[in-house]
């Protein structure tokens, strides 16, 4: 069982503090989500989450590649980007475990997803989040990161609220083939408690990183 924090405690930490200020962009997204999958908390609406949640960090490492290029003299900038793109891959590689695992849930009980609004829908609406991601950053990162920052703001409540509402996740054992990647756990409630706290970090990360330079 991975090391980890007393969940129970970050859960209440979550619960306890209020949600950040969401821009009309994150208001649209969310609002678009409700609309397409409705106002309950659910697996499937859960797994069209992570879907989405990845792109920002792919969009930060394709603009870092791109400025990579034109960093052959600077030597300097050049490990600042480097290592900004090794904590965008661990990020983007933090929300794949997610997917899969809320995937591997999704098959075990046996829960029909519609091809159109959980296959298609998810994926154009990914195809555009990248893209305003991506642009933002191109003309000011700071609004990339606070995008980011309120998208996993709104992640975290929503797990930690899911496991709330849903007292019988407490009883149910977490058992899957991914395990050795992402981590063990005595319930599925303490599975979507982890899930909950990842969020947290990139939320605050991006927070962080709103106050630095490019690629700082």
């Amino acid at each position: 069982m991975r090391p980890s924090p007393d969940l129970q405690a970050e859960q209440a930490r979550t619960l306890a503090s209020p949600r950040l200020r969401y821009g009309l962009l994150a208001r649209l997204l969310f609002l678009g989500m409700d609309l397409g999958y409705g106002r309950r908390r659910t697996l499937a609406k859960f797994k069209v989450l992570e879907v989405i949640a990845r792109v920002p960090y792919q969009a930060w490492e394709q603009v870092a590649y791109i400025a990579m290029t034109h960093t052959h003299g600077e030597p300097g900038f050049a490990r600042r980007i480097f290592d900004f793109v090794s904590e965008a891959r661990h990020q983007q590689d933090n929300e794949q475990w997610h997917l899969l695992i809320l995937e591997e849930l999704l098959s075990e009980r046996g829960e029909k997803q519609g091809f159109l609004r959980f296959r298609l829908l998810p994926q154009l609406v990914a195809f555009f989040y990248y893209h305003v991601s991506w642009l933002l950053y191109v003309i000011r990162p700071r609004l990339s990161y606070e995008l980011n920052a309120h998208f996993e703001d709104h992640a975290e409540h929503e797990y930690m609220e899911f496991v709330r509402d849903n007292p019988q996740l407490e009883g149910e054992a977490f058992t899957s083939t991914f395990e050795d990647d992402y981590g063990s756990f005595a319930s599925l409630a303490d599975l979507f408690r982890q899930i909950g706290l990842d969020e947290r970090m990139h939320k605050e990360e991006s927070l962080a990183r709103m106050a630095q330079p490019r690629f700082g």
